[in-house]
């Protein structure tokens, strides 16, 4: 018999309180400030908080393709290149905001939501300025860099009564979303050993200086935080949204020490759950994979390369190949969130859910330092 490692308490009252509070979140009628559903023409305006490249690769184009939200307005640290957008995506100068008058949004009607696209570790302090200003808030991923983060956000939303939902387009995607029934539904049974793993080569010449992921200021960890989150996310999906009991994890090699000063360049992680389940985990900076499986004793569901990337994911099962049709990810997840706060229902991706998540994150980065095993439940 292997001897027990030792085991950490991570914040557990804490814990527990917000995952009482996610249920409630999730079981209500209306969560948040719920916009009276308008007529059919109606589109919710949208404000990018951040301008890098994943608003301007991804979000901008996808914000001309939605049926239910536009792209109304922006917050940039560079009045020239807000003005650009303001051009190139036909909103007026007025709407165009820099970091330090986000308050003033509060008057403008052309905008319901900032999505916040900044680095993980000003998430709060966005969030928190946008809630201020009576928006409804998606943030993107991670939801912040420590759970003390997550609270605040979640209270500055609670409190200004706006809605708070973090950015993992996955749970709008069909294949994904296929994969949340079977778990839901049972359909094998419960599944009892997932394996996934997520990453990407990162550039050698990249410093903590130069990317901001490199950065443990303001990306709070390494590919965890970045890919991993990912793989935290399918883990929690398959077992029907319950957190694990407790995890290990340890640091890969470290194979450009030029590169990585700040943040791990490797992880692997084991999630333990209170039925027994076991997910083996992996995020890197080291090399491109991106896979996720889950057994079941009646049958088995896999989403083969490229499970967490933008490409279309390929479901498999025990059953055969589903057939769903292709969606912009980034499309469904703006119209998704778009109509849950037309129509008052809860958010597929709630804030209380991002915070689930960090609170994993944060048990995993303590499993790894200590070679312990660190609880994240009563």
């Amino acid at each position: 018999m292997k001897t027990p490692l030792p085991q950490v308490s991570v914040s557990r009252r804490r814990f527990i309180g917000q995952l009482s509070a996610a249920a409630a979140f999730l079981a209500a009628p209306r969560a948040g400030r719920a916009l009276d559903t308008p007529p059919p023409s109606k589109k919710l305006g949208v404000a990018l908080l951040g301008l890098g490249s994943y608003s301007t690769d991804e979000l901008g184009p996808a914000l001309r393709k939605t049926e239910h939200c536009q792209l109304t307005g922006v917050v940039t640290g560079s009045r020239d290149k807000g003005e650009k957008w303001a051009r190139e995506y036909g909103f007026p100068a007025k709407n165009i905001f820099s970091y330090a008058t986000i308050a003033q949004m509060a008057g403008n009607p052309d905008i319901d939501i900032i999505y916040v696209v900044s680095p993980n570790g000003v998430h709060a302090e966005h969030v928190i300025a946008a809630a201020k200003a009576g928006k409804h808030v998606i943030t993107e991923k991670p939801m912040a860099n420590t759970v003390a983060d997550c609270d605040a956000m979640i209270a500055a939303c609670r409190d200004a009564g706006v809605r708070l939902m973090v950015g993992y387009r996955l749970h709008y995607e069909p294949h994904t979303a296929e994969l949340c029934r079977l778990a839901r539904e049972k359909t094998f049974g419960p599944f009892m050993r997932m394996d996934g793993e997520n990453g990407f080569t990162m550039d050698s010449e990249a410093t903590a200086d130069t990317m901001w992921r490199l950065n443990k200021k303001l990306a709070g960890g390494g590919p965890l935080m970045d890919m991993g989150v990912y793989v935290v996310q399918a883990v929690c999906m398959a077992k029907v949204e319950a957190a694990p009991v407790s995890v290990t994890a340890k640091f890969g090699p470290v194979t450009m020490p030029k590169v990585f000063t700040e943040v791990e360049q490797s992880i692997q992680w084991t999630m333990e759950f209170a039925d027994g389940a076991r997910a083996k985990c992996n995020a890197t900076y080291a090399e491109q994979l991106s896979s996720f499986r889950a057994d079941a004793n009646g049958g088995w569901a896999e989403i083969e390369y490229p499970a967490f990337y933008y490409a279309e994911p390929i479901l498999k099962t025990s059953r055969g190949k589903p057939h769903f049709p292709h969606v912009n990810h980034q499309v469904a997840q703006l119209d998704g969130m778009a109509l849950e706060l037309m129509s008052g229902r809860p958010s597929l991706a709630p804030g209380e859910m991002g915070r689930r998540d960090i609170a994993i994150v944060e048990a995993i980065y303590a499993a790894a330092r200590s070679g312990q095993r660190v609880e994240v439940r009563a």
